[in-house]
């Protein structure tokens, strides 16, 4: 799995004009599911993005965490993320994952992440949307599960 998170002080998703997704402080997180992406993968991507410290303390030291500071995450899938990019000029995609295994596992890591007491909106899976932020930072991180060693 690959994510990009962004720290943010506001995001929200938008599908044919209409809010369907919005936080305050947190994750905008944009997921994309590779085949053979498996529940260990779901697993570490999980914790990481409930458990980098990447928001500040009282000294403004990046050394709290998203669960530590009350944040929320608006995750949006992006099977974009999974693009390769190597070869002519128009990104390939046979490395992302089946819709229905996408779905399933983009479903999973936002249950997981509620599990552990995480406020999370979403877009729409498979719809055309228009994000919008606040990059706070800006702090942006990209994780990849696959290079996870």
């Amino acid at each position: 799995m690959r994510a990009v998170l962004q720290r943010v002080t506001s995001a929200h998703v938008e599908v044919d004009g209409q809010t369907v997704g919005a936080i305050g402080p947190g994750l905008m997180v944009l997921l994309g599911v590779e085949r053979g992406d498996t529940e260990t993968d779901l697993s570490w991507l999980v914790d990481k993005t409930a458990g980098l410290r990447v928001f500040g303390d009282d000294d403004g030291k990046m050394n709290r965490s998203l669960q530590e500071m009350g944040g929320a995450v608006l995750a949006v899938s992006q099977f974009t993320l999974l693009a390769d990019c190597s070869k002519g000029r128009r990104p390939g995609f046979s490395a992302a994952a089946p819709p229905d295994e996408a779905a399933r596992l983009y479903a999973a890591y936002t249950d997981a992440l509620r599990i552990r007491g995480i406020t999370v909106a979403t877009g729409i899976f498979q719809a055309d949307m228009a994000v919008h932020l606040v990059n706070d930072g800006p702090v942006t991180l990209l994780l990849d599960s696959r290079r996870r060693s």
